[in-house]
């Protein structure tokens, strides 16, 4: 059995549509400087940071933001949980187990996640709950109207339970695994601050190690404007074989101005591989070798299906809470597939790229970002049209 394990984001997604970032309700607590705790689009903020910038409850702020209106959608969110889910929906169950390291609370909003995942493939027989916290979850605002209809959410996030997960929780089953992935550690603090630690113990298992970012509040309120530390030491990039960045994530870890400079910046650490995502704008990716073929800097577009099918049939559209977690997913797909055939340093990182613009072109047809089968393999085979429809588009 091919096993693969991951570990970091997980938790509740309480998703609210139609809410104008440019409305007065909205705008009164939007963020005046960096880490000062209020909203900002495409950002995160910690609820009790909001709480401080705005001297109100959260539940007042929730009430005024949103009209008192109960959630329009409740679903299973978090950069880790979420691209694991859909990585064991599309591989074939017989061949490949994926599983999950995580905490939760004690709560109702703890059996809702439950209840959502066991419909899935998903293995989270390791997913530990404590008494002292509750369950994380994230309010997220969504404006699809934002930037000239392309959309873009505000999230305000509760720790929680995630405080209380340590590494040595991550016990050897899951080092024991072809593949590891650490999604989101940003919100898992405990095991962000020892993410070198890990990853060196993962290649020291023999393990692909693959690393996808969140916005890391925390280390942008304790030092505004400062590059966000991930690992311990430049040299540390080497342990990580694939790293997934959004653009405003690379930025910050980078401390570059422009997504070019990112790009250049991180080729130069010698990581394995990384890709950076801009939303509805290019790819930037690269591989020096080791995992994939060596590459230069691939710069990719998104699906154009994808960007027509919504722009001509505009009651399809869902939102696009979790398209960076599904792509994620899509590239642990694809990388899991190609290692059943192929030996490390011959991968094809247009093709895990390819799944992973699929995957996450198919999250924008429905509303958050974790989708339950009606049947086994439905969404493997809706996946794979946008797929070969993008390879299509690539020539």
């Amino acid at each position: 059995m091919f096993n693969i394990s991951g570990t970091g984001c997980a938790l509740a997604d309480f998703l609210y549509n139609g809410i104008s970032f440019e409305g007065a309700d909205f705008k009164k607590y939007r963020s005046e400087n960096r880490g000062d705790g209020g909203l900002s689009p495409g950002k995160l903020v910690f609820i009790e940071e909001l709480e401080k910038f705005t001297g109100n409850s959260y539940q007042s702020i929730l009430k005024e933001i949103t009209g008192n209106r109960p959630p329009d959608a409740f679903n299973v969110g978090g950069p880790s949980l979420v691209s694991l889910i859909h990585a064991s929906q599309m591989l074939d169950r017989q061949l490949f187990r994926v599983n999950f390291f995580g905490m939760t609370g004690m709560d109702e909003t703890a059996g809702k996640i439950v209840d959502i995942v066991r419909e899935t493939p998903l293995n989270i027989d390791s997913y530990l709950k404590t008494s002292t916290k509750a369950t994380p979850f994230t309010y997220v605002f969504s404006d699809s109207d934002f930037g000239d209809g392309q959309g873009e959410r505000t999230f305000v996030n509760n720790i929680g339970a995630a405080w209380e997960y340590y590494p040595e929780y991550l016990n050897r089953r899951f080092f024991d695994s072809h593949i590891i992935c650490f999604g989101g550690t940003a919100l898992v603090p405990r095991i962000h601050d020892n993410l070198t630690g890990l990853l060196a113990k993962a290649k020291k298992s023999d393990c692909i190690t693959l690393v996808n970012t969140v916005y890391d509040f925390r280390n942008e309120k304790n030092d505004p404007g400062s590059p966000w530390p991930l690992v311990n030491m430049p040299g540390d990039y080497g342990l990580i074989d694939i790293l997934i960045m959004d653009c405003e994530e690379a930025l910050k870890i980078s401390g570059q101005n422009n997504i070019e400079n990112a790009a250049g910046y991180f080729a130069s650490l010698k990581a394995s591989s990384f890709i950076i995502t801009d939303g509805p704008n290019d790819i930037y990716a690269m591989s020096v070798g080791g995992l994939f073929e060596k590459t230069g800097l691939i710069k990719l577009p998104v699906s154009a299906n994808v960007v027509s099918e919504l722009k001509n049939n505009p009651e399809l559209r869902g939102d696009t809470t979790g398209c960076g977690d599904n792509f994620t997913g899509g590239i642990i797909f694809s990388l899991a597939s190609q290692l059943k055939k192929k030996k490390k340093g011959h991968l094809d990182l247009i093709e895990v790229l390819s799944w992973g613009v699929a995957s996450g072109g198919f999250t924008c047809f429905i509303t958050g970002g974790t989708y339950i089968e009606k049947s086994q393999g439905e969404k493997l085979k809706r996946v794979s049209l946008l797929q070969k429809e993008y390879l299509k588009q690539l020539g």
